[in-house]
Order: structure tokens, then sequence, then C-alpha cells
């Protein structure tokens, strides 16, 4: 069960940032997640929406957007919770490329994580029978 993440490759300037959110505030689309890096020229912002195709069809005249399938997983918000995870990644021989929190919190004892990993598939196999809950597209639209 994988979540579709957009990739958007914007100028590093200032404003640049509000006019995005901005575009995705006017048509509608939520941002459940969000990660920012940069470099000196150029930044990406890596989102979770509540609508992909609309966020898509909104930014494509204001910047180069990518889609990247990755795993909305929740973990016990209290020390170890993610180290349970990453322990059950590290057994299975999954690699993390990156991770970031989404904004949405199914209840007050647990978290939601977006990873990207080198293999969903053997992934999801290990965080489910790990325990973990993995969150769909749906989910990740609604709650």
């Amino acid at each position: 069960m994988t979540v579709k993440q957009l990739s958007v490759f914007a100028q590093n300037k200032p404003g640049r940032l509000s006019a995005l959110t901005g575009i995705l505030a006017q048509n509608g689309v939520n941002i459940r997640a969000i990660s920012v890096a940069d470099t000196k020229d150029f930044g990406i912002l890596r989102l979770i929406v509540s609508d992909i195709d609309k966020a898509k069809q909104s930014l494509k005249d204001d910047a180069v957007v990518t889609e990247t399938s990755v795993l909305a997983v929740i973990a016990e918000d209290k020390p170890g919770g993610m180290a349970r995870m990453m322990d059950t990644l590290y057994k299975a021989n999954i690699s993390v490329e990156y991770m970031y929190s989404a904004f949405l919190n199914p209840s007050e004892s647990n978290a939601c994580l977006i990873l990207r990993v080198d293999n969903n598939e053997e992934a999801v196999s290990a965080l489910t029978e790990g325990g973990f809950k993995l969150l769909s597209q749906e989910d990740m639209a609604k709650i």
C-alpha cells in the first residue's frame, strides 16, 4: 500500500514557497505532509496532498512536478516508536532514502511518517508483519 508524493522543483528565491502553496490553496488542495530541501539555486518540495491530480494540474505552469510512490506509516508517538519501525526495516534489509512527518495524527498516541524506501513491496510486507499500519492514498486525503 503506497501513497503518491509530488516532488515540486522550484527556484530558491523569496516568495516562491508562498506562491506555490497559494496556488494549491486557491485550487482547494490540502497539504497533508511537506518536506522542503534546498540548494543555492533550487528547492524540492515533497508533498502529500488531498487531491494529487488537481495539485499536478494546478502547479504544471509554475514548476516542474514529478510523482513518486512512498509509504505512510503509523508509529507509536513515544520514545522508541520510530526506532522499532527502523529496526523492522533494517532486519528486512530495507534502506530508507528519506523520511518526514505528516500533518495528521490519527490519535494522540500515534504519529504518521512518510518514507521513501528502496523497495516498497518488501517494506510493506515487513512493516505489516511487524504490526505497523500503513495508510492508503484515500486515508491521507480524508484524515
